[in-house]
């Protein structure tokens, strides 16, 4: 055991001297290795943030919500082509799902719409988020108002010109006054504002409430009218608590068949989508970009490998002389192959170390500078990478190891003078 320990201790020893003799090849080789090991983890550090970032925002949101529409969450077996023709959902079904719909604790009209400019005398914020809605989200999304309060149904109804804003909102157009009874200009038109929502912070992708202003959805029915190619419509559908989701869900897909007429050899022309749905749908394209980055990957980490490999047939040419004197002194087969395997294993090993820790920096740096979104090198990430980087660096030096442990000894010397 002793023998052996002492043979592996000794090739470890020849491989490193090699190595720091050969500063500038060390170096070429390890840059291969390093690139692909770089590309492989950071790609699967990026999509694991990115999925952790996603879901992180949507775990908070309640998994029974409902969301009808024309679109759907995922991907869909309906043709694209057939999924254009389906018309928008409208507000006499948000009415109709009201007066009929069993086990429904709410529902609210949503018009999604792009953003705009609100002024206050001479401030103004661009690029807000206006949500057009009916009374009824404030209940649905457990909205918490921390000045004044949010439109009621009479408001709601009337489609008065009233706005609730968010936090960052009102900062940026009042300060210090009190927002509550000002009035704000947006769509041409003056709206009071009667409420300031409770600071949440950013959200996904730097979405979030605190850039927002809601108004009642009809106001905006009554400038524009139904038929805004501009305005996506949606119905957002909260079940009493404790509801069957799944027999919900078709007691509200059997309603708007009825209402829209269809008969029972047609396919539905709208999409009940839940989160899950949107969850499904991230994890597809995250497995997706996680293949086509480990692809990639893996390309360049094999390009490395054949570096590797041609470094050490190039080393093995140059030191065919030093193999036949140590096998002439009695050195055994196993003792030349395991120099020159643990000489191509340490360039490998060494190259991947480097593309993990450049990767480490780099999403420190990323983490840092994007402030609430945080890049993740995982445990497992990290085995793999080094998994990876060892395999290469065996498969790349196992042939030119068993070549020079093959060499005759007097012919290597011959060959050397």
């Amino acid at each position: 055991m002793l023998i052996y320990l002492r043979v592996l201790k000794e090739s470890f020893n020849f491989a490193i001297n090699a190595l720091k003799n050969n500063k500038l090849r060390t170096f070429l080789s390890l840059l291969g290795v390093t690139i692909g090991i770089f590309s492989i983890i950071g790609v699967l550090a990026a999509v694991d943030s990115l999925e952790k970032e996603i879901k992180g925002s949507i775990s908070s949101l309640d998994n029974s919500t409902i969301y009808l529409m024309r679109f759907s969450f995922g991907p869909s077996e309906i043709p694209q082509w057939k999924r254009e023709q389906f018309p928008d959902v409208t507000f006499e079904e948000y009415q109709y799902l009201n007066r009929t719909m069993p086990d429904m604790k709410a529902a609210s009209f949503v018009l999604n719409v792009t953003p705009e400019t609100i002024k206050y005398e001479d401030q103004s914020v661009s690029n807000v988020e206006i949500v057009p809605v009916t009374y009824d989200y404030y209940d649905i999304e457990e909205l918490q108002v921390v000045k004044g309060r949010f439109y009621n149904e009479q408001e709601s109804v009337a489609g008065s010109p009233v706005i609730v804003v968010g936090d960052e909102i009102a900062n940026s157009l009042f300060g210090e006054i009190d927002p509550i009874g000002k009035k704000v200009r947006l769509y041409g038109r003056k709206f009071t504002v009667i409420g300031v929502l409770k600071k949440e912070g950013s959200g996904l992708f730097g979405n979030s409430k605190d850039t927002a202003a809601m108004i009642p959805v009809n106001i905006v029915r009554k400038i524009y009218g139904d038929n805004n190619k501009f305005a996506f419509p949606a119905i957002i559908i909260k079940p009493v608590s404790g509801s069957d989701v799944p027999e919900f869900v078709a007691t509200l897909t059997q309603k708007v068949r009825t209402y829209r007429g269809l008969k029972p050899d047609e396919i539905d022309n709208f999409f009940v989508n839940q989160l899950q749905g949107f969850t499904d749908f991230i994890d597809n394209i995250t497995g997706t970009m996680s293949k086509i980055g480990g692809f990639i990957g893996m390309f360049s980490l094999l390009v490395g490998g054949f570096g590797i490999a041609n470094i050490m047939f190039v080393s093995v040419t140059e030191r065919t002389n030093l193999i036949g004197i140590q096998k002439a002194l009695g050195a055994k087969r196993k003792f030349i192959l395991l120099q020159f395997l643990f000489e191509a294993v340490i360039l490998a090993v060494f190259g991947g170390l480097i593309g993990l820790v450049l990767v480490w920096l780099i999403s420190k740096g990323a983490s840092t500078m994007t402030g609430d979104f945080e890049f993740i090198l995982s445990a497992s990430n990290m085995f793999w990478g080094m998994f990876w980087s060892t395999l290469i660096g065996l498969i790349a030096g196992i042939f030119p190891a068993w070549m020079a442990s093959k060499l005759d000894p007097v012919e290597a010397i011959r060959t050397g003078m």
